[in-house]
This record gives structure tokens, C-alpha cells and sequence, in this order.
């Protein structure tokens, strides 16, 4: 038996025997996983931009994990198993890429994501924006919502015309902010700036999620050398001026 069939089949085993046996799985409802599966999906991000191959391996069973989970449940109540959910899957990746189960031909990977999102329409989307989960933290959403737009043509033309667009969305931004305008019309042209600000990093290929959690981890190593440093000279942050903690985050940044 090919190796990954026979590890696959050992999972399936294992978790019957849990589903049947160990009293904290027994219990368990897909509700009741739903909060724990979303973590997983988080470390296994956390994983990923540490590039931390052996933890990304970890994550990813444990994923693996929840999904068969879901799949035994579902079975339980006859609605579905795992052999559906892999020959749902495998069906709607046939569909989807017809470039290479059909007779479409494209070009470049532009086409193949046209393609994809005039399919799920053909499938019965109303919207091309509807595959965009509501529960997802806006910073994605929002990304999401642009790359959905562009792959049925509705986008800028070049990154030029986007950063001319983050300019105009500041200075509006700056002029709510001069004339002392509501906070709601502070937020909402605060919303465009960042919106457009991440229309902008799209063009260039930048993810802003990975980008500001990349810089998120830069914070909170160069604090923590902050709070050691102060530390070791008998001080508390709150005792210290900003000149005096200036000194060891500068240092922290040649670290």
C-alpha cells in the first residue's frame, strides 16, 4: 500500500477509536471545535512566517486533525464522511481548472484566477465579493475583497494610478482631521487609506497581513530588549524618560 494512503487510513482508525473511547472526544460538537480549529489555523500562520519547517509539519497535523474530526461527525448523523468531503473537493478542482481537465487554454496565472471566480459564478454565486467570509479580520477582508474585484477586471490599470489614489485618500484623511470633522467621518476616511494602502501593496505583491506581522514581531523583540535592558540597571519603563529608553531601542535596532 502507497505509504500516505496507509498513514491516512491509521489517522481515520485513530480517530474512531477516540470518537469512541476517550471521554473529551466524545463529547466534542463541530461547534464546539469551531474556536479551536481557527487557532490552529493561526499557529500554523505563525509557523509560516518563522519558517519554521518542523512546526509547520506539527500544524498542519493538526489541521489534518480537525478535518477528519469534522468528518466523523458529519458521518455520525449520515450527512456526510470524509470520502465525500475528498470527492467534493476533488470534483470542484476538476471543474475549476479546465485549462487542464478541458480544452480552455490560458496564459498566465491572471486567467487561471478569471476563470476560477467566473466558474463560482456559473456554480451559483450571486456575488463574485460572497466567497469573502464575513468572520474574517478586515485587514484580509479587505485584500480578499481586491482580489476578487481584479480577477473579473474591475482594478486600476498600473501601481502608479493606486499611489496617486493613497495620496488623495491622506490629504482627505488630513483635512477631516484639520477641520475637526465627527470621528465617524475620521474613521471612514482613515478606512480609505488603508484600503487603498493595501490595494497598493497588492500590486506589488505584498501580502499586508504577513507585512504588519512581520513588523509586529520587530516591536515586540525590540520592547522586550527594552524592558531586559532596563531591567538590569534597576529600572522600571514607567520610572524611565523617553530619552533613557530611546538609548536601548536603538540599540535594539542593531541587534
Amino acid at each position: 500500500m502507497d505509504k500516505r494512503l496507509e498513514a491516512f487510513l491509521r489517522l481515520l482508525t485513530i480517530m474512531d477509536e477516540l470518537r469512541e473511547e476517550c471521554p473529551w472526544d466524545k463529547k466534542q460538537t463541530m461547534e464546539s471545535l469551531r474556536h479551536l480549529t481557527i487557532e490552529e489555523t493561526y499557529e500554523l500562520a505563525d509557523a509560516i512566517l518563522e519558517k519554521d519547517l518542523n512546526n509547520i509539519k506539527k500544524e498542519l497535523g493538526d489541521l489534518l486533525l480537525h478535518i477528519v474530526f469534522y468528518s466523523k461527525i458529519g458521518s455520525e448523523t449520515n450527512d456526510f464522511d470524509i470520502a465525500d468531503v475528498i470527492n467534493s473537493l476533488c470534483e470542484k478542482l476538476i471543474h475549476r481548472h479546465p485549462h487542464i481537465y478541458g480544452d480552455v487554454k490560458v496564459e498566465n496565472e491572471e486567467q487561471v484566477k478569471e476563470n476560477w471566480e467566473k466558474l463560482k459564478l456559473k456554480e451559483g454565486n450571486k456575488s463574485v465579493l460572497s466567497g469573502v467570509p464575513n468572520s474574517l479580520p478586515a485587514l484580509i477582508k479587505a485584500y480578499r475583497m481586491q482580489e476578487k474585484a481584479s480577477a473579473v477586471g474591475f482594478d486600476w490599470e498600473n501601481a502608479d494610478q493606486v499611489w496617486q489614489k493613497v495620496e488623495e485618500e491622506l490629504k482627505e484623511f488630513q483635512e477631516e482631521i484639520k477641520q475637526g470633522n465627527s470621528k465617524e467621518r475620521v474613521e471612514d476616511e482613515f478606512g480609505d487609506v488603508l484600503f487603498s494602502l493595501f490595494n497598493y501593496a497588492r500590486f506589488k505583491g505584498l501580502s499586508p497581513e504577513d507585512c504588519l506581522e512581520l513588523t509586529n514581531k520587530k516591536f515586540i523583540k525590540r520592547f522586550q530588549y527594552l524592558e531586559s535592558q532596563a531591567s538590569k540597571i534597576g529600572k522600571k519603563l514607567e520610572d524611565m524618560t523617553l530619552a533613557e529608553m530611546d538609548v536601548f531601542w536603538n540599540q535594539a535596532k542593531n541587534i
